[in-house]
């Protein structure tokens, strides 16, 4: 590709990945206007339907994208995600009852899940000669992720109040056809030899265990007590259904998460840091929203305008990490940075009370924006500088799909957390009360409130402390090609294989063609020396002969 498509290729991607963010967050901010119009009696119960179908969808679809990435390329799985996500739109926005929206929005979920990965396949791979693979656009994809996860509940909001909620969907199409036609004529991936097979069975179990296991989140607590029938069930069903994967996994010819990557050290702790990251970045997001809803009062709207404060932070820690990165700054220090900045913020957010300055509140989400934007991004580069070349999808939607589970599993996790510390603190009933508690007991909730939300941060910081000491343990890399990653020395890379064992085996190779070229040089001097003793015994022989001759004439 010339200069100046790859540039065309980098824009296309992040509007897509713009494209898919938006729209998983957008919804949340126009149910109320869909509930109204699809189904005003029975809507309001299913609005969770409608806001996980996108995640369980894309979730479920993540490891078969990068496996299929790996096998038939990634500019056909791209173009096949686009169009999906297409298709999904142009349904949601035809929906006529809830049934078809809900359906609809999976349609939706199994394009969206293929932009938000393969997408990062994609932006690794649009580079010129010369170029590492830690492109600048890798760190621009995490902070154009970041920035539409914050923005997409206030775009919503602006479409519900200025226009149809159809067109929360139907806006995808003019921009999503673009992005079709222009990736269909400028890109020009890498293209593999030969097809491989594809797994599945391994596909459809991590499917079935990651969709259990966000049920298992998402109806936990709120639906259905922790204890009951039904959560213990889906949580057992989730166990076998993650033993069964591993299985398939250590026994299939082409497995669809190949646990040898485990073995790469770079690897084994970025999918750990990303899933920490996940825990905490869904977590602070959510309860913030929650404090300011119920312990400040303010309106859900104007409550979602406190996250631009985070959009910009993102937007700025973006803008700084990729001038440090063109002055040596590694992804490994940016990913350090990001973390212990976030951590900082989620301290300072569990000093909040119901007096807060809503000023300082901004700063913090400010700083907040900061430290994830600096994270997001550059984990994905980490990764794609250790992964083997063959396994660069798998490698690149596997970090994508612990950054998924984590964050349904901190939502889920802080939500009892919180519900634990009220009910010991508060005045007695649950967090839903307190909008109808009047006087003294009104004031008692909003402190038991604010001190039991003050504990869930501390908890998100726990979690993005220990992610900054896992984070500690990655390894610097050199900016290298796909698969190139070097070792301490010349000729330690790992290649197709893990890094931690790059060097062990570069020398145990370098040991084996210097025994073998000792053992070449020991056959070549012995040779030589036979040689001499052969010639000299023809020699003796000759001139004995010729001496008898001598004598017998």
């Amino acid at each position: 590709m010339t200069p100046a498509q790859r540039k065309v290729g980098l824009a296309v991607c992040l509007a897509t990945m713009l494209l898919a963010v938006l729209d998983q967050n957008i919804v949340s901010a126009v149910t109320v206007p869909i509930v109204r119009e699809l189904d005003p009696l029975h809507g309001v119960d299913r609005i969770p339907w409608l806001i996980s179908a996108f995640s369980l969808a894309a979730t479920a679809a993540l490891p078969l994208y990068g496996k299929l990435c790996d096998s038939v390329g990634a500019k056909r799985v791209f173009l096949g995600a686009v169009a999906t996500f297409l298709l999904g739109s142009a349904l949601c926005g035809a929906a006529q009852d809830m049934d078809q929206l809900i359906a609809f929005r999976a349609v939706q979920g199994l394009g969206g899940g293929g932009l938000m990965s393969v997408t990062m396949v994609v932006i690794a791979q649009l580079r010129g000669p010369g170029e590492g693979r830690a492109s600048k656009g890798a760190g621009v994809g995490g902070l154009v992720a970041g920035g539409g996860m914050a923005l997409g509940p206030v775009v919503g909001g602006l479409l519900a109040e200025h226009a149809d909620w159809r067109w929360i969907f139907y806006v995808n199409l003019p921009v999503g056809v673009v992005v079709l036609v222009t990736s269909a004529l400028v890109l020009k991936l890498p293209r593999h030899g030969g097809r491989r097979r594809i797994d599945f069975l391994g596909a459809a179990l991590a499917a079935a265990f990651s969709t259990t296991l966000l049920l298992v989140t998402e109806w936990g607590g709120r639906d259905h007590s922790w204890g009951s029938p039904v959560i213990l069930g889906l949580a057992c069903g989730a166990v076998a259904l993650l033993a069964l994967f591993l299985w398939r996994q250590a026994t299939a010819a082409e497995p669809l998460l190949p646990l040898s990557m485990f073995r790469i050290s770079t690897l084994r702790t970025a999918f750990a840091v990303q899933g920490l990251v996940g825990v905490a970045l869904m977590g602070s997001m959510v309860y913030v929203m929650i404090y300011l809803q119920l312990a400040r009062g303010i309106e859900p709207t104007s409550a979602g305008l406190f996250m631009i404060p985070v959009a910009l932070g993102m937007a700025v820690s973006g803008l700084v990490t990729g001038r440090l990165g063109a002055r040596g700054w590694s992804e490994r220090s940016s990913v350090l940075s990001g973390t212990a900045c976030a951590a900082v913020a989620t301290l300072l957010l569990s000093t909040n009370g119901t007096d807060t300055s809503l000023w300082a509140v901004r700063a913090e989400l400010l700083l907040l924006g900061a430290g994830f934007g600096q994270t997001l991004g550059q984990l994905i580069v980490l990764v794609q500088q250790a992964a083997p070349r063959h396994q660069l999808g798998v490698a690149t939607t596997g970090v994508r799909f612990f950054q998924t589970l984590g964050s349904s599993l901190g939502a889920a996790l802080f939500g009892t957390v919180l519900a634990r510390v009220y009910a010991d603190r508060g005045p007695g009933g649950s967090t839903s009360a307190i909008p109808a508690l009047r006087g003294e007991a009104h004031t008692r909730a909003l402190d038991a409130f604010s001190s039991s939300i003050s504990v869930v941060f501390l908890c998100s910081t726990g979690v993005l402390v220990l992610a900054l000491l896992l984070a500690l343990r990655i390894r610097k890399l050199k900016e290298e090609g796909p698969g190139e990653v070097p070792g301490e020395g010349p000729g330690e890379g790992p290649g197709a294989e893990a890094a931690g064992l790059g060097k062990e085996r570069a020398g145990e190779t370098a040991a084996r063609d210097a025994a073998a070229g000792d053992a070449a040089a020991g056959d070549a001097a012995a040779e030589e020396a036979a040689a001499r003793e052969t010639a000299a015994r023809e020699t003796a022989a000759a001139n004995a002969a010729a001496r008898n001759t001598t004598v017998g004439g």
